[in-house]
């Protein structure tokens, strides 16, 4: 019963942090990359699409991101869409491709999307702290029915706040190291 409580904690909590990963890839640094504008939804006629099952998104110089559309009719929607987006981008086109100038980032730039990747990271350590709880509770709720004892469920509760203090330290690592990224020049 406790292995099953803490692995169901320790899984839900590997999936947080692959959720952060995702999440801090999509914040903007100085150098182009396709995972800034792979998640980029794109309203392709009538239907929201995501931006990578429209088109091949490459990256040919360090500053530079070309998106080669599938179908010529889309261009119109994916550029409305780039420039509808949080990221500041101006998309160019020539009726065949896409392409994105990554422009360098401004000091007051860089600080805003730190507090991005902080607001992120936060997020991410509450939805442990959130698991963590959850945990601690069905253990005690199977104590108070006399499943497991009260030096189980201590035992239990040790285990789950090691876990806990584990993912939310990895979450403040991956957060600083997304922040030193995006405060490089």
């Amino acid at each position: 019963m406790i292995a099953d409580i803490l692995t169901d904690a320790e899984n839900r909590m590997r999936k947080t942090m692959e959720a952060l990963h995702t999440n801090l890839s999509s914040v903007r640094t100085g150098r182009a990359s396709p995972v800034l504008v792979d998640r980029i939804q794109v309203d392709y006629y009538g239907t929201t699409t995501p931006l990578n099952q429209l088109a091949g998104i490459s990256t040919p110089e360090a500053r530079l991101i070309v998106i080669q559309p599938w179908d010529r009719g889309s261009i119109g929607p994916i550029e409305k869409a780039i420039m509808q987006s949080e990221l500041g981008l101006n998309p160019n086109n020539d009726g065949q491709v896409i392409r994105i100038a990554i422009p360098t980032l401004t000091e007051e730039r860089r600080k805003q999307l730190v507090k991005v990747v902080h607001s992120t990271t936060e997020d991410s350590k509450v939805a442990v702290r959130n698991i963590r709880r959850d945990a601690l509770h069905h253990a005690k709720d199977l104590a108070s029915r006399k499943e497991i004892s009260e030096d189980d469920e201590r035992r239990a509760a040790q285990d789950v706040e090691l876990l806990a203090k584990k993912y939310v330290d990895e979450a403040d690592k991956i957060g600083k190291a997304k922040e030193q990224e995006v405060l490089e020049v």
